[in-house]
């Protein structure tokens, strides 16, 4: 008899990160990847390599994070779905599990993923957002932040929005097809769309547009650093806990 085939799954996961030195396996650091592959290397016996959409940096949070991997099971997407859950800590869940074809990847599949950023701008921090959002008190102008979101829309070499080095993305070009800016009651929420994202560059859009809220950079000046292609101390990074993943399209 022949040896069965491999089943791809794919599973679509939330996490808050706050614990956790992001997506990646890591020397120094618990991972998310980490606590899925030992969880599955309980049911299944051996050592499964998990692949995710793409990686969420330490302190970032998922509501759909998408990850993909193959082997042979009899357990049902339910079943897998459930013994996992019963593997993984309380703040790492699966919400969804499926067979898929064989040519599915989690992160070479991706067509477009979704990223929303949470401010909250109360006078005082709400203590249950105080891992899920920035706390920013000052007054932010968000007619003229919705100005510049406009800017950067569009396809654009997006290196002064970004933390990467030459060698991590040696093509600085995205597709920016998304970048909203919602406030309701003292909660600000930044969504953005993309093909793709430079390394922290959900989070340089984020800084940037702070600034602009603030009144401490015109969208014009935002233009300009834009078309210099440089990155520079005018960029500031939003710290990472106000961060979700929160969709990613195949």
């Amino acid at each position: 008899m022949s040896e069965k085939k491999p089943t791809t799954f794919k599973l679509v996961i939330a996490y808050d990160g706050t614990n956790y030195a992001g997506w990646q396996l890591q020397p120094n650091g618990v991972s998310i990847q980490e606590l899925l592959e030992k969880a599955l290397t309980k049911i299944a016996g051996r050592r499964i390599r998990v692949h995710g959409s793409g990686r969420t940096d330490a302190g970032v949070h998922s509501r759909g994070q998408v990850a993909s991997f193959a082997f042979t099971t009899h357990h049902s997407p339910p079943t897998l779905k459930r013994a996992l859950n019963a593997n993984l800590p309380d703040d790492v869940r699966v919400l969804s599990c499926a067979r898929t074809s064989a040519d599915f990847h989690a992160r070479f599949s991706a067509k477009a993923k979704e990223y929303r950023y949470q401010i909250d701008c109360g006078e005082v921090a709400d203590p249950f957002l105080r891992r899920h959002a920035l706390h920013h008190s000052r007054s932010l102008d968000i007619a003229a932040m919705k100005h510049a979101a406009k800017l950067l829309v569009g396809k654009r070499d997006f290196t002064a929005l970004s933390a990467s080095s030459p060698s991590r993305d040696k093509n600085p070009v995205r597709t920016i097809s998304r970048l909203t800016i919602r406030k309701r009651g003292s909660i600000v929420t930044i969504t953005v769309r993309a093909n793709g994202f430079l390394y922290k560059m959900v989070r340089s859009i984020v800084g940037a547009l702070l600034r602009v809220g603030e009144g401490r950079m015109t969208a014009e000046q935002l233009r300009e650093i834009l078309r210099g292609k440089k990155r520079t101390a005018a960029i500031e990074t939003a710290p990472a806990h106000g961060l979700f993943l929160w969709k990613v399209s195949y």
